[in-house]
């Protein structure tokens, strides 16, 4: 139907002549002056109006004895009431409502608190200078957060909770003396034994002697999305079976910690605090997407939490438990980054520079030679050992490698056979 500047158009074969408001953008019908007949009071005015209300009563009839009919036309009112006071913004959002938000930490809590234990460490101090004499050992603790991931007793945390070792030059600390895993339901306490500890991933399996424990349950950590409710559980400051409620702000940062040990893992605003380490970080299902490992801490620094994607803790967690360690594959080189102006300068190549080569490793079966510079691996440019470090994870131990070297100029393609890292 076209509507210009109020003219009025006519229907071909009707009687009714259509006019439109451009005003209003409402359609009103008239009477055609031409099809005007003989006044008739029982058909024109009775018989319609009669119709009228037997249409009607059959259409609310039918409509109220439809149950889902009935629904939207009770409820039209409630919901436009709704809509005019509820956000939107591009169709994203068309509810908030801050009671559902309390049940979604209420239900998250409920389902993820029967599979986290609060971790206890015993371990031995020596003091290397005292008042009292060289050699002078007490015993410290330390607390963490532990997730349950089999109903027979086998539970993952952090490395860094349950290996304490180090030294420095006036004191040192002694591995774990002794392990104890407090339970959420009953309060009561277990020794525990280590399974296996992996630095590089900074993961640990312990172990106590009992069944029948509540496994928690996995979500696809590589399904998060930024903004997503997130849920920190573990028992920070030794107060057991502690939630705190925030976002996941981030996924896939990479961040170094003091060791100079580079992560990639998953930032949260939840709060962590010494002693969630080792504890579960949890969607609105109450399923656990992370492990929670560190935070960033300083005067001008608030809510940056970080957690390991749970995902990257499966294969460490099966291999731990069966083999008490991690085998990953090796290539048995010692390498130092080339930058270009460190390239230019010795007149080499940007790469990695091949500073030691072991005996018997991949690397000097496949001829790899001290002075060597490694610039590509499986056909990717690498320039530093993270890049290369990355491709050689992703094979296993025993496969074939493709490693590029410049030598003397010369470019060199060699095959090597992944080891075993010792």
């Amino acid at each position: 139907m076209e509507n210009n500047n109020n003219q009025t158009n006519e229907t071909k074969n009707s009687k009714f002549k259509t006019v439109s408001n451009p005003g209003t953008y409402k359609t009103v019908y008239e009477i055609d002056n031409k099809q005007k007949k003989k006044f008739n009071l029982g058909k024109n005015i009775f018989l319609p109006f009669f119709s009228g209300v037997v249409g009607c009563a059959v259409v609310i009839g039918t409509c109220f004895g439809v149950p889902s009919i009935k629904s939207r036309i009770m409820g039209m009112n409630s919901t436009n009431s709704t809509n005019s006071t509820t956000s939107q913004t591009s169709g994203l959002v068309d509810q908030v409502s801050l009671s559902n938000y309390s049940d979604t930490a209420v239900y998250a809590a409920n389902k993820i608190l029967p599979s986290i234990v609060g971790i206890q460490i015993e371990y031995n101090v020596t003091s290397m200078f005292s008042m009292f004499g060289n050699g002078q050992t007490s015993t410290a603790t330390a607390t963490g957060s532990g997730i349950i991931i089999s109903d027979d007793g086998y539970i993952l945390t952090n490395n860094h909770v349950v290996s304490s070792s180090e030294s420095e030059s006036y004191y040192q600390v002694s591995e774990a003396t002794k392990i104890t895993v407090t339970l959420f339901d009953d309060d009561t306490t277990y020794e525990a034994k280590i399974v296996g500890t992996d630095e590089e991933t900074d993961l640990a399996v312990i172990k106590i002697d009992k069944t029948g424990l509540t496994k928690a349950e996995f979500a696809d950590s590589d399904s998060i999305k930024v903004g997503e409710f997130a849920m920190a559980v573990g028992s920070p400051l030794g107060l057991q079976s502690s939630v705190t409620c925030g976002i996941v702000s981030a996924v896939n940062r990479e961040v170094t910690d003091s060791e100079g040990k580079t992560y990639t893992l998953i930032q949260t605003d939840a709060a962590i605090n010494a002693g969630n380490s080792g504890g579960a970080l949890v969607n609105s299902e109450g399923k656990v997407i992370g492990v929670n490992t560190l935070k960033l801490t300083g005067e001008n620094v608030e809510g940056m939490g970080f957690a390991i994607p749970i995902n990257s803790t499966t294969d460490i967690t099966s291999q731990l438990i069966e083999y008490s360690k991690v085998r990953r594959p090796y290539i048995g080189i010692t390498g130092m980054e080339l930058d270009s102006q460190t390239a230019q300068k010795n007149n080499l190549v940007e790469g990695i520079y091949v500073k030691d080569v072991e005996d018997f490793s991949a690397a000097e079966k496949a001829g790899i030679k001290i002075g060597d510079v490694i610039i590509e691996a499986d056909g990717k440019k690498v320039k530093t050992m993270d890049e290369l470090n990355e491709v050689k994870n992703s094979h296993n131990i025993g496969d074939e490698m493709k490693i590029k070297i410049n030598r003397d100029g010369q470019e060199k393609e060699l095959t090597l056979t992944l080891g075993e890292q010792p």
